[in-house]
C-alpha cells in the first residue's frame, strides 16, 4: 500500500503545484473566503466527492470506503493573513495586503490531494473519511468553534481527527509529532489607560496615562515571573502601545494590546483575574483608571497520546525513521484545539524547507514560501495515516 500511495502522490504533484499556486495567488481573509471555498467545491465536484457547506465558506465532504468501519476526520484551514507579499514569483498574491503567509494554501492543497489518493484506494479503506475545509483559523472566535457548533463533527461522529501544519524549520520530506500538550492557549489582552491630558511642561496639572501605562506594563511582568509555577510554560507579551500625544502634549488615554498564553485552564482563568487586578490597581494608585478587556481565545492544543503514537508510527513506516522527528511544546496558538477537546486529535508538522542549509522562511512574514515538493509528502502521508487510523 505504501508504494501505491507514494506513486499516486508523485503522479499528482503537477496538479498539486498548480492548485497550490492558484490558492496562493488568490488569498482571502478570515470569514471572507468565498472564492477560495468556491474553488474547493469545484475540485470536489470534479473528484466526485459529495459535500455540504457550513458557516458560508466552510466545507465538509465525505469519502466512504468499500469496507464497513468507523469514521475519522481530516482538517485543513483555508484563510489567509493581512500581509502584503514581497515575494517576486509568478504565483504572488494578486490581492493587495492579503497573503497565504501561514501555509493554509499548502494545507488545503494537501487535503485535496489526500482526497484524490483515498478515492483510488476505496477498496482498501475500512470505514469513512470526513474532509473538513475550515474557515477563519486566523481570527477569533476561530472557525473551528463555529464549524463544530454547526455540526462538522456530527453525522457521523469521527473517532479521531488529524491536522497538519507547515513547519519552515524542517526540511521538506520530513514531519514532526508531539504527544500530549503541544500548543498554547491564546488570549488577547487590551488595556485602556485613562488619565488627564494637557501641556507636557505642566505635569502637575495632568494625570499622565503614558507614565501609568509604563508602570502597568512593568508590573504585569510579575504575572509570569512570580505568580505561576516555574514548570508551567506561560507568556505575557505586549506588542502595541498607542499614546496619541506629542513632544509637548500629554494625551488623555493610552491603549495597550498584548497576548497571554499558557497550558493550564485553571491558571489561565486565575491569570486573567490577576492581570485585571494589577492593571486597575496600578492605575488607581497613580490617580488614573484602567479598563481591561480580555478576549478569550483558543484553548491549548492537546494531542491524544494513543492517536498521535499511531500516527507517528504510520509516518515512520511511510517516510522512514530518519524523516520523523519529535517536536517541542510551542507557545503559538491554533484553533485545532477546539476539535481535540471534542474528540481525540493529532496535530502534526509538515517540513517545507528546501534543504537543511536553506534560509528559514518564517511563518507570518511577507517572504514566506515553501518547497512545493512538500505537497507530495503532505498528501501521501495523510492518506496513509488516515487508512491506518481506520484499521486500528
Amino acid at each position: 500500500m505504501i508504494e501505491q500511495i507514494k506513486k499516486e502522490a508523485s503522479a499528482l504533484l503537477p496538479w498539486l503545484v498548480k492548485t497550490r499556486r492558484h490558492l496562493h495567488a488568490h488569498p482571502e481573509l478570515s470569514f471572507k473566503e468565498y472564492n477560495t471555498s468556491s474553488f474547493i467545491q469545484t475540485q470536489l465536484k470534479t473528484l466526485g466527492i459529495p459535500f455540504e457547506i457550513l458557516c458560508e465558506t466552510g466545507i465538509v465532504a465525505m469519502i466512504h470506503g468499500e469496507q464497513q468501519g468507523k469514521t475519522i476526520a481530516l482538517r485543513a484551514d483555508i484563510d489567509a493573513l493581512p500581509i502584503n507579499e514581497l515575494n517576486q514569483v509568478e504565483y504572488k498574491s494578486q490581492n493587495e495586503g492579503v497573503m497565504h503567509a501561514c501555509g493554509h494554501d499548502v494545507h488545503t492543497t494537501s487535503l485535496l490531494g489526500t482526497a484524490a489518493i483515498l478515492l483510488r484506494l476505496k477498496s482498501q479503506i475500512k470505514g469513512s473519511i470526513k474532509l473538513v475545509f475550515q474557515l477563519g483559523e486566523e481570527k477569533l472566535p476561530g472557525g473551528a468553534s463555529m464549524m463544530i457548533k454547526t455540526g462538522a463533527l456530527k453525522n457521523p461522529v469521527p473517532k479521531s481527527i488529524l491536522g497538519q501544519h507547515v513547519y519552515p524549520e524542517l526540511k521538506s520530506g520530513k514531519v514532526g509529532f508531539r504527544s500530549g500538550k503541544y500548543m498554547a492557549s491564546a488570549d488577547e489582552i487590551h488595556l485602556t489607560v485613562l488619565g488627564k491630558g494637557g501641556h507636557a511642561a505642566l505635569p502637575d496639572r495632568n494625570i499622565d496615562p503614558v507614565l501609568i501605562a509604563s508602570h502597568i506594563i512593568v508590573a504585569l511582568q510579575q504575572v509570569v515571573s512570580r505568580r505561576v509555577h516555574p514548570g508551567l510554560p506561560c507568556v505575557l507579551s505586549f506588542g502595541k502601545v498607542e499614546a496619541n500625544g506629542a513632544t509637548n502634549i500629554i494625551p488623555d488615554e493610552v491603549n495597550i494590546a498584548g497576548t497571554f498564553r499558557t497550558f493550564d485552564e485553571q491558571w489561565r482563568i486565575k491569570a486573567h483575574e490577576i492581570i485585571t487586578q494589577i492593571a486597575e490597581n496600578t492605575a488607581q494608585a497613580m490617580g488614573g483608571d484602567c479598563r481591561v478587556n480580555i478576549g478569550v481565545g483558543y484553548p491549548f492544543v492537546y494531542n491524544d497520546v494513543e492517536t498521535t503514537d499511531q500516527a507517528q508510527t504510520a509516518a515512520i513506516e511511510f517516510l522512514g525513521k530518519e524523516n520523523v522527528v519529535d517536536l517541542e511544546m510551542r507557545m503559538t496558538g491554533e484553533d485545532f484545539a477546539y476539535y481535540s477537546q471534542e474528540i481525540p486529535g493529532t496535530f502534526y508538522r509538515l517540513g517545507t524547507r528546501e534543504s537543511d542549509v536553506a534560509p528559514i522562511l518564517g511563518l507570518h512574514t511577507p517572504t514566506f514560501d515553501v518547497d512545493e515538493k512538500c505537497l507530495e509528502t503532505g498528501s501521501g502521508l495523510m492518506a496513509y495515516i488516515a487508512i491506518k487510523q481506520l484499521e486500528s
